[in-house]
């Protein structure tokens, strides 16, 4: 790993201000500046330092995304040293997380709420007429429950985004019980000791009180 080493080094003395502007685990890569320009520079600093180690990065998979007050203006398109220009989109996908443009740092769970559905439905398909709820219910822990978790325990999730998690939830204990009573989901949960989504997130550490400092970042998520 010690060309990771070298690219985390020339990030930060390259930078004029002090603080984290790097996030490196295998080969995807995470840019963070409070500007365009800065985040430009940025860019063409560590490849520079990636070309002398005779690596790239993918342009196809990299993109910009803006989080702060003016998170829907446009801004001046990246270049790479290559002359291909990175898009700014509107969320991007990070070690399985979405990150989304807003006014603050934000998480979608879009994505993993339909990956829930559609590893819900299978089992249930499959078997949700001939095992025993005990046994829907397991599997619906072990295997469809860390899906739709999965990395959050690292983010500062709101309530919102937290009351979607259950939700999902509540509707699988519907169809598996045959009712569009809340009451009664809740106590079928019980009765089950089973763990909802929001709980699970509560009784694990993680980094819960992530914040950005700045009131803008610019943030280019580099894939080699």
């Amino acid at each position: 790993m010690y060309y990771m080493t070298s690219i985390i080094s020339t990030a930060q003395w390259s930078t004029r201000r002090s603080g984290i502007y790097i996030v490196i685990y295998a080969d995807d890569i995470i840019l963070l500046t409070p500007t365009v320009s800065e985040l430009q520079d940025l860019l063409n600093t560590c490849e520079r330092e990636l070309q002398a180690l005779d690596l790239v990065i993918n342009v196809k998979k990299s993109c910009c995304l803006r989080t702060g007050p003016r998170n829907d203006v446009n801004c001046e398109r990246l270049c790479s040293l290559s002359g291909t220009f990175l898009p700014w989109t509107k969320d991007v996908k990070y070690l399985g997380i979405y990150l989304v443009s807003s006014k603050r740092f934000k998480i979608s769970t879009e994505h993993s709420r339909r990956s829930f559905y559609r590893a819900a439905n299978a089992i249930f398909g499959r078997i949700g007429r001939i095992a025993t709820e005990e046994v829907v219910l397991h599997l619906l822990l072990t295997k469809c429950v860390p899906i739709l978790i999965y990395g959050l325990e690292a983010c500062s999730i709101r309530k919102t985004d937290l009351d979607s998690l259950d939700f999902v939830v509540n509707r699988f204990f519907m169809q598996l019980f045959h009712t569009s009573n809340i009451d009664t989901v809740k106590e079928c949960q019980m009765f089950f000791c089973f763990q909802m989504p929001s709980t699970v997130l509560f009784s694990r550490n993680g980094l819960k009180n992530f914040r950005n400092n700045t009131r803008t970042i610019r943030i280019l998520c580099v894939k080699l």
